[in-house]
C-alpha cells in the first residue's frame, strides 16, 4: 500500500505502534519497524540517560524507520528534545500538550513531527503549527485520553473533514477489520497500542499482560477526570479512585492518592492491586501473548480477507 502515511515515514504498512509508557522500549519498537510498521520508543517513562540508551540500541537493532513518542508535559522536556536532536532521531510523535512550541525547532532539524489529538479543533491547531500528520485518538484508547470522550468512529471523519493533514486513527484498533474500518472513515494509517503492549517484545510485566488477557468486556473505565482522563483496568487502585470521585473529591485528593510511580508499579513491576493499569477497551478481545511478527502477519491477513469480502457487498 502506498499513501501519504507510508510515504511520510517510508514504511511498508501504515501501521504505527503507540509509544506507550513502560511497554515501548527498543525491543518492541525495533520489532515493529523490522516487520514493516513504524516502531516508537515511549519516552514518557524514560529518564534522559535511559532514552539515550534505548535510542542507541534502536540504531543497532534496525535499519528501518522508527521514532519516539514524547509527552510535552514531560518534566525535563528541554533536555529530552536536545537528546532527540543530538542523536539524529528522524521522527517524533508529540502528545499531551500544544505542538506550537516544539514543532518549528524539530522541523528545522529535518525531523518529521506528528501530534496526537482528540478533537477536530486540535487537528486544525496542529495544521497551523506545521506538523506533518496527526494521530486522532478516540475514547476507546488506553492511558491518557481526551476530555471530549469522542469515540473513534465519530472522531476520524470529523478530523479528516477539518484538516488536510494525513490522519492516523487510534483507539480500539487491533485487527485487520478495524484497520479497514478506520481507512473507510478516511484515515490513511492506524496507531495500535493495546495489542502491542502485550506482545512478547513489550517490556510490560508478565502479570500485567495476563491481567489484560483476563479483562472482560467493560473491564476498563475512564478515571482521574479532574487530573487527566485515563482509561484503567478496574482493580483496587481504580476502586479507590472511583470512591473518591463519587464523593466529589478535589484535585488535591486525587493527586495525593495517585502519588508517583503508579503506572510503573502496575505495568512494569506487576502490582495488579495497587498499580495503575492503563489499557484500552480492546483488551477484552485479546487472549494470548504473540510476537510482533505474529501480530503483524495476522493484521495484514485479516485486512486483506476483510477487503475481499467487502468487494462483494452492495446496497
Amino acid at each position: 500500500m502506498e499513501n501519504r502515511v507510508t510515504k511520510l515515514f517510508n514504511i511498508k504498512y501504515p501501521i504505527i505502534q503507540g509509544g506507550m509508557v513502560w511497554c515501548s522500549g527498543w525491543r518492541l519498537a525495533s520489532a515493529v519497524s523490522n516487520n514493516g510498521g513504524l516502531g516508537l520508543l515511549g519516552a514518557g517513562s524514560m529518564h534522559p540517560e535511559m532514552l539515550v540508551e534505548h535510542i542507541r540500541k534502536m540504531k543497532e537493532a534496525t535499519e528501518k524507520p522508527w521514532g519516539i513518542n514524547v509527552p510535552l508535559l514531560y518534566p525535563e522536556i528541554d533536555r529530552l528534545m536536545d537528546i532527540i536532536i543530538q542523536e539524529g532521531v528522524k521522527i517524533v510523535f508529540t502528545s499531551a500538550g500544544s505542538p506550537k512550541k516544539w514543532t518549528p525547532l524539530l522541523k528545522s532539524h529535518g525531523i518529521t513531527v506528528v501530534h496526537v489529538i482528540s478533537s477536530a479543533l486540535f487537528a486544525k491547531k496542529c495544521e497551523e503549527a506545521g506538523v506533518d500528520a496527526v494521530v486522532a485518538e478516540g475514547f476507546e484508547a488506553g492511558g491518557h485520553n481526551g476530555r471530549e470522550e469522542t469515540t473513534t468512529l465519530t472522531l476520524i471523519p470529523n478530523v479528516v473533514e477539518s484538516c488536510s493533514l494525513p490522519v492516523i486513527a487510534a483507539g480500539g484498533i487491533s485487527s485487520g477489520k478495524s484497520v479497514v474500518a478506520a481507512m473507510t472513515l478516511g484515515a490513511e494509517g492506524v496507531q495500535i497500542g493495546t495489542r502491542f503492549a502485550v506482545a512478547t517484545e513489550s517490556s510490560a510485566h508478565p502479570a500485567f499482560k495476563q491481567r489484560v488477557f483476563d479483562t472482560e468486556e467493560g473491564g476498563t473505565m475512564l478515571a482521574l477526570k479532574k487530573l487527566a482522563p485515563t482509561r484503567l483496568i478496574k482493580n483496587e487502585f481504580f476502586n479507590q479512585v472511583k470512591a473518591l470521585e463519587d464523593a466529589g473529591a478535589e484535585t488535591a485528593q486525587l493527586t495525593e492518592l495517585l502519588g508517583k510511580g503508579r503506572a510503573k508499579k502496575g505495568i512494569f513491576e506487576g502490582d495488579m492491586t495497587e498499580g495503575e493499569l492503563e489499557i484500552g477497551q480492546i483488551a477484552s478481545m485479546l487472549h494470548k501473548e504473540e510476537t510482533v511478527s505474529e501480530i503483524m502477519e495476522d493484521i495484514i491477513a485479516d485486512f486483506n480477507k476483510t477487503m475481499s469480502k467487502l468487494s462483494d457487498l452492495k446496497l
